[in-house]
């Protein structure tokens, strides 16, 4: 979430709006960098500019927006040159300049625009081993613009929004419409796995061609498969990174990318440059960003704002730009966001005034929670039960919490207590000691294990198994001395 100075009140009808979203899966949002890729020149990559003619600034703007802001590390950056250099001069069409966005987010995700506006996560390079890897995803991703696949599902979803409309505007919803709106849809989607398999060959070739190993795209796909599982372990829910949304990675898939990559030869050849790529990377945030705050465990706690709160046990953290987001294994979904609201105003009276649909009025009380003034409240709107916190800190700022679930039990009454009865200030020392996640790399010595490597990491949740999902490594991996693995920590 954003600092306070960023924050802006929402207007009511939005803010109920998105209390019902939170019940949806969660994308985590932050910033971006930028960097200009052309083939053949003295600088095949230039950092920083704006968006070529061909790509819709708004469009751009609107993305930035979104991931709020744009991160900055010329380390990272530095790293990516070469690789992109490669990729443009070995694609179908080196000729063609692109402007690659580093999203500042923790989320694994890569896409493309048209006119050669390509975007990729923190989170992907993070998860990336080599640059190799890295080198497949952009290919992939320059293969949907070379194809033209960018403007072609833009078409292809204008089509399927005129069929949307006409079945809900024209046909009301009768049988025949419905049938059009299903054929509409699933033509859409069909439209888009053929995509991804032409972007996974090309991407494959043009890797193969650039030298790089060629298996790299099938490891990559499998590393987020992996790192899919690693995340639904903390949810113990199939809540799958971004990139899987709409890059879908089956084994079958896997299987194809392999089946292309041995077009030229067995695994082991090509270049994967795995030393000079970790070392790029080393010192990137990873997670949250510390203009966001931090997660600790079932904890939100930010320095800038000297708040936190703790959710309960079974609860996951999601710490999008524009909110705090929680889901719990009961179905439970929460939002914690700021609001403009003067000192003057009193709490009770701001929850009666109107911008939560379905109020129980007489469940309105006024409370403090840790020596902060506070206020409570239930509705209940579309089927669903909401309970409703607004919390003001001694300095001013106020803050909301909003609680969804499809019934109101004791379970997620006590859930939402006791997540407001967590909420207060944080200490100058305690804030000071807050310090964000980076990706390091430590060196194994004579007789480490994967136990004891993954025993380096900090502020993170299943260690080992995040560990061994960042390095490729398996139970029975051997760990050899000098060997350089990735771990993440706050120290």
């Amino acid at each position: 979430m954003k600092t306070a100075t960023a924050i802006k009140a929402t207007g009511h009808g939005r803010v109920w709006r998105a209390a019902l979203a939170v019940t949806a899966a969660a994308v985590v949002l932050a910033s971006c960098s930028s960097l200009i890729g052309r083939s053949g020149g003295p600088n095949a990559a230039v950092f920083g500019g704006l968006p070529s003619a061909q790509v819709d600034s708004r469009e751009h703007a609107r993305i930035v927006a979104a991931y709020g802001g744009v991160y900055h590390n010329d380390r990272v950056e530095q790293a990516l040159v070469p690789i992109v250099s490669r990729v443009v001069a070995s694609s179908d069409r080196p000729e063609q300049a692109y402007q690659i966005t580093i999203l500042n987010a923790p989320a694994v995700n890569a896409f493309a625009l048209p006119g050669g506006f390509l975007y990729v996560t923190r989170g992907l390079l993070a998860l990336a081993n080599d640059s190799s890897e890295v080198a497949a995803v952009l290919a992939h991703e320059m293969a949907h613009v070379t194809a033209d696949h960018a403007t072609e599902r833009q078409n292809r979803a204008r089509n399927a929004l005129i069929v949307s409309r006409v079945v809900n505007d024209v046909l009301d919803g009768e049988a025949s419409g419905q049938l059009a709106l299903a054929s509409s849809r699933r033509s859409l989607a069909t439209f888009s796995r053929q995509q991804e398999l032409e972007a996974d060959v090309i991407g494959v070739r043009t890797i193969g061609n650039a030298g790089y190993d060629p298996f790299a795209a099938a490891r990559f796909l499998t590393a987020m498969g992996r790192y899919a599982e690693y995340r639904s372990a903390l949810t113990r829910r199939d809540q799958r990174p971004d990139f899987l949304s709409s890059h879908p990675s089956t084994p079958q898939r896997i299987a194809f990318a392999e089946q292309a990559a041995r077009q030229f030869g067995a695994p082991g050849i090509g270049d994967r440059d795995r030393d000079r790529y970790l070392a790029g990377i080393d010192g990137m945030v990873f997670g949250d960003d510390p203009s966001q705050g931090f997660v600790r465990d079932r904890s939100y706690l930010h320095p800038e704002l000297g708040i936190g709160f703790t959710v309960p046990q079974g609860f996951v953290i999601d710490n999008a730009s524009e909110a705090v987001l929680a889901t719990g294994v009961d179905g439970t979904a929460l939002r914690f966001d700021a609001v403009g609201l003067a000192r003057s105003v009193d709490l009770a009276d701001y929850l009666r005034s109107g911008w939560v649909n379905g109020l129980e009025g007489d469940s309105v009380r006024s409370f403090s929670v840790n020596g902060l003034k506070a206020a409570s409240a239930r509705a209940s709107a579309k089927g669903w039960a909401f309970e409703i916190a607004v919390v003001q800190v001694n300095g001013g700022a106020t803050y909301r919490f909003i609680f969804a679930n499809e019934a109101r039990t004791p379970t997620f009454e006590a859930a939402a207590r006791a997540t407001v009865d967590s909420f207060r200030t944080l200490s100058q020392r305690e804030a000071s000691k807050l310090q964000a996640l980076t990706i390091q790399l430590v060196k194994a010595e004579p007789g480490d294990t994967i136990s004891s490597l993954a025993g380096k990491m900090r502020g993170v949740d299943r260690p080992q198994q995040l560990f061994m999902t960042l390095n490729r490594l398996t139970r029975t991996s051997v760990i050899p001395a000098g060997e350089t693995y990735k771990i993440v920590t706050d120290r």
